[in-house]
């Protein structure tokens, strides 16, 4: 009998050894290609009403593409600063402008972490912008082509096309 209660006692012990793991597993949300696509598509039509031509990169939470478009005619030169821009604002879930300013500071007389500004590929000027789900970073959008303040407006325009798929 003895026997028995040990075994049931293991099997029980197992069955909840499995079944914790499952309980702890922690959901969160995913950037899909069709989100991605319409924050391209809003990022090149506020481009288009402003006359401006931009390179989009969008990446998942990893900083992983998930779409890249160019827009005919913007500047070849752009497409690798649109790419570092997302890839950062994924990694740091902040937008490439407060690097900037911690480089450089709102005033540009000099921030109090002046040493980002070297890091190889970091970004501080203005264009990345992360996409969240309340305090979830699952991706970025960094905009490259015209004057960095214009990017970000681009981007903005992106994020604002979602805002409720991202509730």
């Amino acid at each position: 009998m003895k026997i028995r209660n040990d075994a049931a006692g293991a099997l029980l012990a197992l069955g909840l050894l499995f079944a914790l793991p499952v309980h702890a597993l922690e959901r969160v949300p995913v950037l899909s290609l069709d989100v991605a696509q319409k924050i391209a598509d809003a990022v090149k039509a506020k481009a288009v009403e402003k006359g401006w031509k931009m390179n989009v990169s969008i990446v998942d939470g990893g900083a992983n593409t998930v779409l890249f478009e160019r827009m005919d005619g913007a500047a070849l030169g752009s497409i690798e600063h649109a790419q570092l821009k997302a890839e950062q604002s994924a990694r740091m879930g902040a937008a490439t402008r407060q690097f900037g300013e911690l480089a450089f500071g709102k005033d540009a007389k000099g921030g109090p972490l002046p040493g980002v500004a070297h890091l190889p590929g970091f970004v501080t000027f203005p264009g990345g912008l992360p996409i969240k789900v309340g305090e979830v970073t699952i991706g970025a959008v960094g905009v490259s082509g015209s004057m960095p303040d214009n990017d970000e407006i681009c981007a903005q325009a992106g994020l604002d096309a979602v805002r409720e798929l991202l509730k």
